[in-house]
């Protein structure tokens, strides 16, 4: 029953043409197998010859001297003939999807003749492949052989055929029982596909998802509307190629479609910018990881050389608040599942705070590590793994499988202003009970009031996870670090636990944590090592 209800709380939340292409997919797929329909390995085609600005290096995967791929801080050896490209059983689907994506063809010592020559045994291995004929690694692959073969100005007829024949199928898949970022590689693909062939078809498809799908993603503060700073920095990687190939590339004619996507680029820069921290670092908060996407000022910089201003705005649709004070710089985080028919990358993670301290991390979101269904997984998305409150052992969202949520959360703001943030939300509702949280910045310190609307007999428990480099000592109702100091007011009892803090896939890093638990509710009070000598030791607990 538990499971039904699972599946119920999950797909309520789906979008009519989701289930629609769930079920069309695969009454065709079981009616293509009784024909024996196969998709074609090549079709031939005639590519024109197209030029772009020098787009962004990839991070180094592969190492030719050994045949080394590496993915996700995981290494697989493969001989050069003999490379599994469906290899999903040692390190996972994600590590498989990478191997297929080809972003190796971009990265800075790869020369023409490797490039070239993995592309070959990738078409000669077609007959066994499985996971790169997905949509997406389709999708990310095309791009990247296109670039690549740009490049070097290559005109090959056997790679065209197979690239077409590709495109084909993947016009044929468009991604709409997932949406999201998944149908947004989709129509980017395309619209290299339809340039590099000249090919109507795939332009129109292409310009129709964009149409759609553009406005729908980008929230008007700039930001994705999955609200992963890493997968706003990947799409917005995507849109600034697809820049780059149409300022370079004008026989189409494609201007408007050019403005549109100028025009919401210019959005997505200006909400990077503001949110990423001075130091350069991006707050890992849902799903997010360093060294995966491009660097904002990477991507600052490309999008420089593409004339794209940028856009100051506020962060607000978003539901991200950025606070910032002396050498404080605070991220608060008032969004629940986004968008509510996709809840791939959302956490439960409602009211949590990332806060860096002179340009270093001191409170931090514990990141991720994987996205196979196990128990690191649900632990990495759970509420005990964020700085919130939790009551029991109970989820502020019903998270489940390694990508799934049912019965979900619902915030509402209250305050809103310069200083001060005060929000509610309703995940524990089942338990007769709300909890509400304020944010308040003054006299350069972090005031944080926990408080909880109702009666309840389970124990209730705020979290604290510190950055590895952090040490700490508890003396009685105060945390004292080498970076700064918290009191806690109205506090039953502090215990000090470690945990894992991954800032990149399948790398833990041991750190230290703190649960403060309490009745009703809790003041904790933040302020650093360097301004507590200017601080009126009157001020401390007038919160």
């Amino acid at each position: 029953m538990k499971t039904i209800l699972q599946y119920f709380y999950t797909i309520i939340h789906l979008r009519p043409i989701q289930i629609y292409y769930q079920i069309f997919y695969k009454i065709r797929s079981i009616f293509r197998k009784m024909i024996g329909f196969q998709y074609a390995q090549f079709i031939p085609a005639e590519s024109i010859p197209i030029v772009l600005k020098p787009s962004i290096s990839s991070n180094k995967s592969y190492f030719s001297s050994e045949n080394r791929f590496c993915f996700l801080n995981q290494e697989q050896v493969f001989p050069i003939s003999q490379i599994n490209w469906n290899n999903e059983q040692t390190f996972g689907k994600l590590w498989a999807y990478n191997l297929n994506y080809f972003d190796f063809l971009n990265q800075e010592d790869i020369s023409q003749s490797q490039g070239l020559a993995l592309i070959r045994v990738y078409i000669y291995a077609y007959p066994t492949l499985k996971t790169g004929l997905e949509p997406y690694p389709t999708s990310l692959r095309g791009i990247n052989w296109i670039k690549f073969l740009s490049k070097y100005q290559i005109q090959d007829a056997e790679i065209d055929a197979f690239l077409m024949a590709q495109y084909v199928r993947l016009a044929d898949n468009l991604e709409y029982h997932l949406m999201g970022n998944h149908l947004l590689e989709n129509a980017f693909s395309l619209l290299f596909g339809g340039v590099y062939f000249d090919n109507e078809t795939f332009l129109n498809l292409a310009k129709k998802i964009l149409k759609v799908e553009l406005p729908e993603q980008i929230l008007a503060d700039g930001c994705h509307f999955e609200r992963s700073v890493m997968y706003h920095q990947i799409v917005l990687l995507r849109m600034l190629d697809c820049l780059n190939l149409l300022q370079n590339n004008q026989g189409k004619k494609l201007t408007e479609l050019e403005n549109e996507i100028v025009f919401y680029a210019q959005k997505m820069v200006g909400f990077l910018q503001k949110i990423t921290f001075k130091n350069g670092d991006i707050p890992l908060m849902g799903d997010a990881a360093k060294n995966i996407a491009p660097t904002t000022y990477q991507l600052l910089e490309y999008a420089n050389t593409l004339n794209i201003r940028v856009e100051k705005n506020e962060l607000l649709e978003s539901n991200y608040r950025k606070f910032e004070e002396g050498n404080f710089e605070l991220l608060v985080n008032l969004g629940t599942v986004s968008p509510d028919y996709l809840p791939a990358h959302s956490h439960c993670d409602i009211f949590n705070f990332v806060l860096y301290v002179d340009d270093k991390p001191f409170i931090v979101d514990t990141g991720i590590s994987t996205y196979q269904n196990n128990e690191r997984r649900h632990l990495e998305r759970s509420t005990m793994a964020h700085n919130t409150v939790q009551i029991g052992d109970f989820e502020q969202s019903e998270i489940w499988g390694s990508f799934r949520v049912g019965r979900r959360a619902k915030v509402k703001i209250l305050t809103d202003t310069e200083n001060e943030i005060v929000a509610s939300h309703d995940g524990f509702k089942r338990l007769g009970v709300f909890h509400q949280r304020s944010f308040r910045i003054e006299n350069q310190r972090i005031i944080i009031k926990d408080t909880v609307l109702g009666k309840t007999d389970y124990p209730i428990k705020a979290y604290l996870h510190f950055h590895p480099d952090v040490e700490l000592q508890i003396m009685n109702d105060k945390i004292i670090t080498n970076v700064g100091e918290i009191y806690v007011e109205n506090v039953t009892k502090i215990e000090q636990n470690d945990y894992h803090y991954s800032e990149e896939y399948n790398k833990l890093i041991s750190a230290k944590m703190v649960v403060l638990y309490f009745t009703n509710s809790i003041s904790t009070i933040i302020y650093s090592t360097k301004n507590h000598e200017n601080i009126d030791s009157n001020l401390l607990f007038s919160a």
